[in-house]
């Protein structure tokens, strides 16, 4: 199922290319039964809640209009926050284990991260080495300040142990801001407006660059040397930003041992997941490199055929193309 690249004048013939998307959601009807009273009206809809439960046919398909060999599943934790922890943590666990039957159904066509629980750390962890011992995952995937604070807490530790111990990455994705953030932020606003601007119009996409920036003061990376991190939406606002961030933030104010971008560009890998137009692909092409980009789509909240044509457009060499649309997730991921 491999996408074809047209002719552009970075790519003078046609190309045919394997596609690896990596941040492609799913739900269980259990997870999704506990968590919809807690979302507003434009987070859910009959349509979504179908693609996110389907595991095998109408997914398969899908990953085929968009040309996609692999992709691999991550649970679309949405509102696990408002769970008690014990529930969040029986509740993801028993979605892994759906992913895992559905690996096990398609083998050659998807393969899956081990969702996390934040509330939970020392179980996230326990459920890290299963996923990985026993599911075949091949990273751990965590939801911002689900948990109900940001991962340079120490009492995430235990994660960051465990993903250093195994050599896997873990996937960070934005979660929605505390509500008295969401409150200031989008106060008098229509509601539907008010939620999509506090999470995936733009404030959680701040809100997760500013999460990475903490991890990297809090000293996270020099007390887990072996750690690496992916992120989405093609580096959540920081490839513009990171060196405005290094110049505020210079050696001499934080004590670190490396500069802010040092560890960034070290650490990091950043994923093209819903950002589907060329100009932030090429500011974060410029700045990070093109060995460290991933594609991904961010289905079903992002149309595969919309990757594919995104894929076709980018005016980059087609060895580069090859390495973002799967070469980098197969080296990562150990694919």
């Amino acid at each position: 199922m491999t996408i074809t690249v047209y002719p552009s004048p970075a790519s003078p013939a046609e190309v045919p290319i394997r596609v690896v998307a990596l941040e492609e959601h799913y739900a269980t009807p259990e997870y999704l039964a506990a968590t919809d009273q807690f979302l507003p009206q434009a987070a859910k809809s009959a349509a979504l809640h179908h693609a996110l439960v389907d595991l095998d046919d109408a997914r398969i398909a899908a990953m085929d209009a968009g040309g996609i060999d692999v992709q691999v599943l991550s649970l679309a934790a949405g509102a696990q926050h408002r769970l008690t922890p014990h529930d969040a943590t029986a509740l993801v666990r028993d979605a892994n284990d759906a992913a895992y039957a559905a690996t096990r159904r398609h083998p050659d066509r998807l393969r899956m991260f081990a969702s996390l629980a934040l509330g939970q750390p020392d179980r996230a962890a326990d459920e890290l080495y299963r996923g990985v011992n026993e599911l075949g995952c091949v990273g751990g995937f965590l939801d911002g300040t689900e948990g109900g604070s940001f991962l340079d807490d120490p009492r995430y530790t235990p994660i960051f142990e465990a993903a250093s111990e195994l050599d896997v990455p873990l996937y960070l994705h934005p979660s929605p801001p505390p509500r008295a953030v969401q409150e200031a932020y989008t106060a008098g606003l229509p509601e539907t407006s008010a939620y999509l601007l506090a999470t995936a119009a733009y404030t959680w996409h701040a809100e997760l660059g500013l999460h990475c920036l903490r991890i990297i003061l809090a000293g996270v990376l020099d007390r887990f040397p072996k750690l690496r991190l992916i992120i989405g939406h093609l580096g959540e606002h920081l490839p513009y930003s990171l060196f405005r961030a290094q110049d505020g933030l210079p050696m001499s104010v934080t004590g670190l041992q490396r500069s802010v971008s040092d560890y960034f560009l070290d650490h990091f890998t950043i994923t093209t997941s819903g950002y589907f137009t060329t100009p932030p692909f090429m500011c974060a092409r410029d700045v990070v490199g093109t060995e460290r980009l991933m594609y991904s789509v961010d289905y079903p909240y992002r149309s595969p055929l919309a990757g594919a044509e995104f894929l076709r457009r980018l005016p980059i060499p087609a060895a580069e193309l090859a390495a973002v649309a799967s070469g980098n997730a197969d080296r990562i991921l150990k694919l």
